[in-house]
């Protein structure tokens, strides 16, 4: 059973920084293409940045020259570097994998942005 765990969720200042980081309890890290969402009560969950296997990476226009996302074989870690952060940001980011159709999800962290 492949587990995502995120971490680094917190409540920051408008303009602040946060690093999310994730890890995925498989040896096999290297083949899924991996993924952040967010989602706010009563909207849907939103993708908000992606690497592929190959390190390929997308970014939802509005993160886009703020928010990085690595991946990092050495510990099996996802991380998402989110710097100006704005009251918008504020959000509970889930890490995502996915590979032929198989998908998981981790429970989410919290992040808070007050303005």
């Amino acid at each position: 059973q492949v587990q995502l765990v995120e971490s680094g969720g917190g409540l920051v200042q408008s303009g602040g920084s946060l690093r999310l980081s994730c890890t995925f309890s498989t040896a096999m890290f290297s083949i899924w293409d991996m993924s952040w969402y967010r989602q706010v009560p009563g909207k849907q969950r939103e993708l908000v940045a992606t690497v592929t296997r190959t390190s390929s990476t997308i970014y939802a226009d509005s993160v886009k020259g703020r928010f990085t996302i690595t991946r990092h074989s050495t510990n099996n870690t996802l991380v998402l570097q989110m710097n100006s952060l704005k009251p918008e940001d504020t959000a509970k980011y889930y890490c995502h994998a996915t590979y032929v159709g198989n998908t998981y999800w981790g429970h989410g962290t919290q992040v808070t942005v007050s303005s």
